[in-house]
C-alpha cells in the first residue's frame, strides 16, 4: 500500500508544478490559492458526509489542526507562488526537495527521532542528483538579487511545509485521520487567506480559459484532495522524514512535463542526476516504523 501512495504521489505532485505555471496570469496568486483550497475543502467535505468519514474532533485538536492550515495551505504556497516570480518553477521544485532535510531536523527537535547514516547518504545522493538535474537553471541566473529572494521564498515555503508536517504527526498521534485533518485544515488555510485578500483589497477575478480552469481543477482536485490525504498518510507510515522524500523524485516528473511543453532538454548531467536520485531513494527507504517513537515522545 505504502509502495502504491508513493509512486502516485510522485505524480500527482510532480504534474503539480506546471499546473501552478498555468495559474499565473490576472487573478491574483492568493486569490487562485483561495480558488484551489476551496474547491477541495467543499469536494472533500461532500465526501466525507456522504461516506461518514469525518470524525468528531476534540477543541484543543481544533488549534493543532488550525496551525497545521496556515502552515500547509495557505504561507507554504504564497512562498512557492513568490518564488516562481523570481526564479523558473522547477528550480522551486528542487528547494523543495530540500524538505526531507527540514523534516529529519524538526523530528528530532519536537520528537527526539533519530535518523540513520543511510538517510543522510540517501538525502544527499538525492539532492546532488537534483542539482545536476537542474544545475543549467542555476547557473542561468547568475545568483542576482532575484535569486536569492527566489532562494528565500523556496526555502522559507519549505519550512512551513515541514512544519505542517510536523503538526501532522501530532494530529496522527491523537488518533485524528489525515482525511479529517486535511479537512478541517483546508478551510483553515482558506481562512488564513480570505484574511490577506481582504487586507490588501484584492479583488476575486477569474479567468475563463481552458487552461486556467483545467490547472486550477487539476491542483484543486487531484494534487489536493488526493495528494494531500496520500502524503500524510504516508508520513504516518513512514515517517515526514522518509515520506518527503517524495519532494526529490517529484522534479523528474516535473522535467517529463517540461519536456513536452516547455522544451526542457535532456542532457548528460541530468540523466546521471536521475541515476543519483535513483541510488538515493534505496538508500533512504525506512528501516522501521516511526509513528510509535513519535507516541511514546508526546506521552511524556
Amino acid at each position: 500500500m505504502s509502495v502504491f501512495l508513493y509512486i502516485l504521489m510522485i505524480f500527482l505532485w510532480g504534474l503539480s508544478w506546471i499546473a501552478i505555471k498555468w495559474q499565473h496570469g490576472d487573478v491574483p496568486m492568493e486569490v487562485s490559492i483561495f480558488y484551489r483550497f476551496a474547491i477541495a475543502a467543499v469536494v472533500m467535505w461532500i465526501i466525507g458526509k456522504l461516506w461518514h468519514k469525518l470524525q468528531p474532533v476534540t477543541r484543543q485538536d481544533h488549534y493543532f489542526i488550525a496551525l497545521q492550515g496556515v502552515c500547509l495551505f495557505c504561507c507554504n504556497f504564497l512562498a512557492f507562488y513568490s518564488a516562481t516570480s523570481y526564479i523558473p518553477s522547477g528550480l522551486v521544485a528542487v528547494l523543495m526537495a530540500t524538505a526531507p532535510i527540514f523534516n529529519a531536523v524538526h523530528g528530532k527537535l519536537f520528537y527526539d527521532i533519530q535518523t540513520t547514516a543511510n538517510f543522510w547518504f540517501g538525502a544527499v545522493l538525492g539532492l546532488i542528483g537534483i542539482s545536476l538535474l537542474f544545475g543549467g537553471d542555476l547557473l542561468a541566473t547568475n545568483w542576482s538579487s532575484d535569486t536569492l529572494f527566489g532562494l528565500f521564498f523556496s526555502l522559507l515555503g519549505t519550512w512551513c511545509f515541514s512544519i505542517g508536517n510536523m503538526l501532522s504527526m501530532r494530529n496522527t498521534k491523537y488518533n485524528v485521520a489525515p482525511f479529517t485533518a486535511n479537512c478541517y485544515a483546508m478551510l483553515y488555510g482558506c481562512g488564513a487567506l480570505l484574511i490577506i485578500i481582504f487586507t490588501r483589497g484584492l479583488s476575486f477575478e477569474f479567468s475563463i480559459t481552458t487552461q486556467y480552469i483545467g490547472s486550477l481543477t487539476y491542483l484543486a482536485i487531484p494534487a489536493s484532495v488526493l495528494g494531500f490525504t496520500c502524503y500524510l498518510m504516508l508520513v504516518d507510515k513512514l515517517g515526514a522524514s522518509n515520506a518527503a522524500y517524495i519532494l526529490v523524485l517529484t522534479p523528474i516528473v516535473a522535467l517529463s512535463a517540461s519536456a513536452i511543453y516547455e522544451n526542457y532538454q535532456w542532457t548528460s548531467y541530468s540523466t546521471l542526476g536521475l541515476l543519483l536520485v535513483i541510488v538515493g531513494n534505496v538508500f533512504v527507504q525506512p528501516k522501521k516504523a516511526l509513528l510509535p517513537v513519535i507516541k511514546r515522545r508526546l506521552s511524556v
